[in-house]
């Protein structure tokens, strides 16, 4: 299997400037927003490339920022006032621990080489109580099976996929959902009707969907211990005075 490589900046901001990327905009933002309905006095980080869809939380949030991956590349956001963004290591993000409320995580954990090192970043910089919004191109649907989209480069995941890998990191599910019910197409007349797609599938096909999105929360009990069995683990090697002999080496009490 070839290696996950990130989407260029460029070309992520090209699809959403067509038709079909507004309308998936629209579409995505909607179920975002559904999920997360009010951030306010919360500080929100967007990873990947989740600007197209921060600008409602802008106003309500204490903070708004976003990084962007150094394979993906970087540009600045918003078009209007300071810049928010900054190009950053996926797994070396250059943010203090527990200093996010939220995190929405968008064209990521699919073209990651390392999802589990990313997702222990995500939980360190997390807040106790903090949640995590991924949203990924779903297997089963058409949008990961066609590359004239984002959605279709990179590694798809299933809603159960994804859910037992944010367990598997020490995060809780909370809500699973589905957008992008139409087809990945370029008809106007398929565009215009986008919004009778989604309460069509969301109803009936939600297993089609293009994109899936969980919600999980971070759990802190459950790392605390495994930090604590790990330092008990840990061997601590200590400096020999200068000139010991080995019998003096091995009589040195080991600590932990």
């Amino acid at each position: 299997m070839l290696p996950a490589m990130f989407t260029d900046v460029v070309d992520l901001r090209d699809f959403y400037a067509t038709r079909l990327g507004q309308v998936a905009r629209r579409l995505l933002r909607r179920r975002i927003r559904l999920l997360w309905p009010d951030l306010g006095g919360m500080r929100v980080l967007g990873l990947g490339y989740a600007t197209p869809f921060l600008r409602p939380f802008a106003e309500e949030a204490e903070r708004v920022i976003a990084l962007m991956p150094a394979g993906q590349g970087v540009l600045p956001w918003p078009e209007e006032g300071p810049n928010a963004v900054a190009l950053a290591e996926e797994i070396e993000l250059p943010l203090q621990d527990y200093s996010i409320d939220r995190v929405l995580l968008v064209h990521a954990l699919e073209h990651s080489d390392n999802a589990r090192l990313l997702l222990k970043e995500i939980w360190r910089v997390l807040a106790g109580g903090g949640r995590l919004l991924a949203v990924v191109p779903n297997r089963r649907g058409i949008w990961a099976r066609l590359e004239r989209t984002p959605l279709g480069i990179g590694h798809p995941y299933t809603a159960g996929q994804l859910s037992r890998l944010l367990r598997d990191e020490h995060f809780t599910p909370e809500q699973t959902a589905a957008a992008l019910f139409m087809p990945p197409t370029t008809s106007r007349v398929m565009l215009r009707a986008a919004p009778a797609w989604e309460k069509l599938g969301e109803r009936w096909f939600t297993t089609f969907a293009g994109v899936v999105l969980v919600e999980a929360t971070k759990e802190i009990y459950a790392k605390t211990a495994e930090s604590r069995r790990l330092k008990r683990r840990q061997q601590v090697y200590l400096p020999m005075p200068h000139g010991a002999s080995p019998a003096t080496r091995q009589s040195l009490p080991a600590q932990r």
